[in-house]
């Protein structure tokens, strides 16, 4: 007996700034008889209007409208929306998911490779970035999510053009292009456009992978620090002192051991907890060690220090949204000061001050695998936070197929593609993102052809 494979199904992410027109564009996309079966997947309750009469049950947080589309609203983790959204998966052949309008898109794509459930069923398809353009021109030097919508978008929607010149436009577009020069540019009023434009544009093209191979070497996550305590069962103290912030986020899991693999592996539970919206607490409320909860610790500007009750006895790792040092944090044993057995530091949201720009080599040449594996994976680890997107086309040596990839940030996804038949075979790619340097990524390229 066998059995085939489901059809994993097609997601869109939609971004862009605050008041570019993604609303607008949503509501069009609810509403217009366009003869897509689409699951759109709405950040902020309120934003489209939404008959109360098609409501399936408000504590599922599922929509279904009139036209056959259905609107999801999420209230805490993507990835559990996108699960329940699933079981009603022969309901709908495309998700499009729009993110907040201060969102880096970047952590939203990867979403759809960090998690088996998401990988086995989802293909993410491609970004959509919607661009004011009229006031994008106050925001694009300054802001640093503008620029990283503009840079990680496959196709781009230049809104509101009725209410600027043509010369303007032509100046935005070209700003645009020199930022982002892979992206397909479509000029809108009022949002509209064909769905067919924002579809299935095939920006990763997942669907087609002989072999999904993603890893990421350093991402970005909600926590910036972790450490793992030996505790025997009792009352400890966490000492803050004043920080950046009046609140800061921990949570605390049990291990089985002490070691970096056990570690890794609580890792995404991590990841899921400090997407949720974490219990308040004052010190004067205890933290229950087993929990597994998100805290929110309120600290009111001053130094603060906070009950931990442990039941329990064994390894707990506590995961925090910012580095110890910021606060001062200390974790007090009965004893004296709490010491742990093993931490790790994580790479915080990263910040840049250059301007976004893109990167394209072209060039004929059969590339040597394994020095292109090795100088990839030395420019992800040095460079990976400053490369929102790559994708490309490449030769490589002893190939009759062409070598397709693409990537988000330090995520990289490669596979072999069709044959290159009688087409002349050449190298084809292009970086985006901050802080590059094209003679560097020229030379580097080129002493991997063989």
């Amino acid at each position: 007996m066998t059995t085939t494979a489901q059809p994993q199904v097609p997601v869109t992410i939609l971004t862009g700034f605050l008041g570019s027109g993604k609303t607008t564009l949503l509501n069009h996309i609810l509403t217009t008889e366009h003869g897509k079966r689409i699951a759109v997947i709405e950040n902020e309750f309120g934003e489209v209007g939404v008959d109360q009469e098609l409501v399936i049950g408000a504590e599922e947080e599922i929509f279904e409208m009139n036209n056959g589309c259905i609107c999801c609203t999420v209230r805490g983790d993507l990835i559990r929306i996108l699960s329940n959204l699933m079981k009603r998966k022969d309901r709908f052949d495309y998700i499009l998911v729009e993110t907040t309008g201060m969102a880096d898109p970047g952590p939203v794509a990867q979403t759809f490779f960090v998690d088996d459930e998401m990988q086995e069923k989802m293909k993410l398809d491609g970004i959509v970035t919607v661009v004011d353009a009229r006031h994008v021109w106050d925001h694009i030097d300054s802001s640093d999510e503008v620029k990283e919508q503009i840079a990680f978008a496959d196709v781009i929607l230049l809104n509101k053009i009725d209410l600027v010149s043509e010369d303007d436009l032509g100046r935005l577009e070209a700003r645009i292009k020199n930022m982002n020069a892979a992206a397909k540019i479509h000029r809108t009023q009022d949002a509209l456009i064909e769905v067919n434009n924002i579809l299935n544009v095939g920006g990763f093209n997942l669907d087609r992978a002989m072999e999904v191979d993603t890893k990421f070497l350093e991402p970005e996550y909600p926590f910036e620090w972790v450490g793992v305590y030996d505790l025997a069962a009792g009352i400890y103290q966490l000492a803050l002192a004043i920080g950046p912030d009046s609140t800061i986020n921990i949570a605390l899991f049990p291990l089985k051991e002490a070691t970096p693999e056990v570690l890794d592996t609580v890792k995404m539970d991590a990841v899921l907890r400090f997407s949720e919206d974490g219990e308040n607490h004052t010190d004067s409320q205890v933290v229950h060690a087993e929990d597994a909860a998100l805290h929110t610790l309120q600290l009111n500007d001053r130094p603060t220090t906070f009950t931990i009750e442990v039941k329990e006895p064994g390894l707990y790792a506590l995961f925090t949204q910012h580095h110890p040092n910021e606060y001062q944090l200390e974790f007090r044993e009965n004893n004296g000061a709490g010491t742990s057995v093993l931490t790790h530091e994580y790479k915080p949201k990263h910040e840049h001050d250059n301007e976004v720009s893109s990167v394209g080599i072209d060039t004929p040449g059969d590339l040597d695998p394994k020095k292109l594996n090795e100088w990839l994976g030395n420019l992800l680890r040095t460079q990976g936070p400053d490369i929102f997107r790559m994708k490309g086309v490449l030769s490589m040596q002893g190939e009759s197929r062409r070598f397709v990839f693409q990537g988000v940030h330090m995520l990289f996804d490669g596979r072999p593609d069709k044959p290159w038949g009688n087409s002349p075979r050449h190298n084809s790619l292009i970086f985006i993102g901050r802080n590059l340097d094209r003679v560097k990524l020229n030379e580097g390229f080129r002493a991997c052809l063989v």
